[in-house]
C-alpha cells in the first residue's frame, strides 16, 4: 500500500502548558493533512499537484466534504520542531458516498521526504481516522463517490487502523 507524506508545520500555538502539541491542535494539523491531500489547489503547477487531491474547494465548489466522526489515540507526547512533522495518510475504506482517512503523525526529514510511499516503520505520536462524507452543495445531502474519485485515491487504499480497546 502507498501512503501520502504531508509535511506539516507546528506553530507555537500549537503547545499547551506542558510544551507538547495539545490535543485540539493535533485535530487541526491532521485537518491540514487532509486539505493538501484531498483538495485541488489551482495554484499548484502540474509537478506540486497531490495526486488525489481531486476535489475542488471553497464555497463555490460542487461538493462539500463534512466531517461524520474522528477517533484519535495519542501514544506519546510531540514537542515543538522547525522542521515540519510528516503526517501519513491512507484511506482505511471507501464508501458509496464517504470514506475514512487515516493518519499517523511522525517525525519530519530534515530536507524533506518523498510525497508518496510505503509507510515509515517508524513508531508515530499519533494514529487517527476521521469519516468524510462527500455532499453535493446545491442539495445539502451526501453524493456517491465518482469513478474518476475512486481510481483516483485506489492506490492509496489499505487497511483501517485499528484501535486499541479501552
Amino acid at each position: 500500500m502507498i501512503r501520502l507524506h504531508v509535511p506539516v508545520p507546528l506553530r507555537w500555538s500549537d503547545l499547551d502548558a506542558y510544551q507538547h502539541v495539545n490535543n485540539v491542535a493535533m485535530f487541526r494539523l491532521l485537518e491540514d493533512a487532509r486539505i493538501t491531500a484531498f483538495w485541488r489547489h489551482p495554484e499548484a503547477e502540474d509537478g506540486d499537484a497531490w495526486p488525489t487531491a481531486i476535489l475542488d474547494s471553497g464555497p463555490a465548489a460542487s461538493s462539500h466534504t463534512l466531517v461524520a466522526s474522528q477517533q484519535i489515540e495519542y501514544l506519546r507526547p510531540l514537542g515543538f520542531s522547525r522542521t515540519p512533522v510528516r503526517v501519513e495518510l491512507w484511506i482505511g475504506k471507501i464508501g458509496g458516498a464517504s470514506l475514512d482517512v487515516c493518519y499517523e503523525v511522525h517525525d519530519g526529514v530534515p530536507g524533506g521526504f518523498p510525497r508518496t510511499g510505503p509507510a515509515s516503520g517508524t513508531e508515530p505520536y499519533v494514529r487517527a481516522a476521521t469519516t468524510i462524507v462527500l455532499i453535493d452543495a446545491a442539495t445539502g445531502r451526501p453524493r456517491r463517490i465518482s469513478d474518476d474519485e475512486r481510481d483516483a485515491w485506489a492506490a492509496f487504499t489499505g487497511e483501517p487502523l485499528e484501535f486499541r480497546r479501552r
